[in-house]
């Protein structure tokens, strides 16, 4: 539904904004079908879905999920650097920040997600191991304490999400920085009237911009935190170097709010927009208008 909305170009959004978040709403949909519903409802229920693992295609299951998750983080990266370019780079903001150049970096980022994560058809067999751990699918080869599986797991997640984690934090620190900067300055233009400073709407909206880009990066982290954190402990003990015994549901928890994640950029970043939330409402009313004319006449 995010998607249809925000397509149709009614929300009063550029667009190049438009692009990033139905880009965004697209890759967690996609996130939300293969991970939750075709990988964990089978594994909670394998009893039910037992036949799975008679269907030799996980391999490529998984490198579709790795590649819809890697894109799901990314675009939420490429997106919060294209605030950064609007707010505080007025000169590359009008080469950067235009239709064709969101189009470029979406299809790139894309390209590289599937690229990156094609390795895993060759890794993986087709069978599926329907057991609720990070690798889903049978592994070649497997051994749990081999250096070179350790070393792959850890780039896998370096790459996602600890480079977005720091790329994030970083361009948000930037931004808010501009957006203080220019603030102060639109103050010092205004005069000495604290009245007049306080009530301009331009501060008011450049405050709200700062708590949203926070609002977000905190979001992303915390919800992400707790299953790379589970993940790389859990990997570190394969591999002997044993500490704490961390419970069971602290792995589960890792997994419902790593899903979760995929669904609350999205409302963060459109329904706090005032038209995205009118046009809402008509999508949700339009069947029941349709019934009442028809009834009607």
């Amino acid at each position: 539904m995010t998607a249809t909305i925000l397509s149709r170009g009614k929300c009063g959004l550029s667009q190049c904004v438009t692009h990033y978040l139905v880009a965004m709403a697209v890759a967690d949909l996609l996130v939300i079908i293969l991970d939750l519903i075709l990988r964990h409802i089978p594994i909670t229920y394998w009893e039910t879905f037992n036949f799975v693992r008679s269907i030799p295609v996980c391999n490529i299951h998984a490198v579709l999920l790795f590649a819809a998750t890697d894109c799901s983080v990314w675009f939420t990266v490429t997106f919060t650097f294209d605030r950064f370019v609007a707010i505080g780079c007025q000169k590359l903001k009008i080469k950067y920040c235009i239709k064709k150049t969101a189009v470029f970096i979406l299809g790139l980022v894309t390209a590289l997600s599937c690229l990156k994560n094609i390795f895993w058809y060759f890794m993986f067999t087709g069978q599926y191991w329907l057991t609720n751990i990070p690798w889903f699918c049978h592994i070649k080869g497997y051994s749990g304490d081999s250096l070179v599986w350790a070393s792959i797991e850890f780039l896998h997640y370096i790459f996602t999400p600890c480079i977005p984690f720091a790329l994030i934090l970083l361009l948000n620190v930037l931004t808010a920085s501009n957006i203080l900067l220019a603030s102060r300055a639109r103050k010092r233009l205004q005069g000495h009237s604290s009245h007049k400073a306080s009530s301009d709407p331009e501060i008011e909206s450049r405050r709200k911009s700062i708590i949203l880009l926070f609002v977000v990066s905190g979001n992303f982290i915390l919800l992400w935190t707790m299953f790379m954190v589970y993940s790389v402990w859990n990997r570190m003990a394969g591999l002997g170097y044993y500490f704490i015994n961390l419970p069971r549901f602290v792995q589960e928890m890792g997994f419902i709010l790593q899903l979760l994640s995929c669904c609350t950029n999205t409302c963060i970043y459109a329904v706090t927009q005032t038209k995205f939330r009118e046009e809402l409402k008509n999508v949700i009313k339009y069947p029941f208008t349709v019934i009442v004319r028809f009834v009607n006449r």
